[in-house]
């Protein structure tokens, strides 16, 4: 039997698709991932595959809308605050 507790269970980083650039982006919550044991990568969950747009793992906090500026709503959510150069 292991000694993960339920809390090293939950996912540390949210998975999104994300369509559109400016006002018009779309951030669209599609899956979980987890770091690795040996901390070098992660283990990704999908609900969802995209098919067009970027894929954006960003770190879950306390309170997920103020830390990322993301909601699980697609009409509502309204992108993340960026720095450093855009791609």
């Amino acid at each position: 039997m292991s000694n993960i507790t339920n809390e090293s269970k939950r996912p540390t980083h949210t998975i999104y698709q994300v369509i559109g650039e400016g006002e018009k982006t779309r951030w669209i919550r599609i899956g979980a991932a987890w770091p690795n044991r040996d901390g070098k990568g992660f283990n990704l969950k999908f609900d969802a595959y995209p098919a067009t747009g970027r894929t954006v793992i960003r770190e879950v906090s306390e309170d997920k809308n103020e830390a990322t500026g993301v909601s699980d709503d697609p009409f509502t959510s309204t992108a993340p605050e960026r720095s450093g150069p855009s791609t």
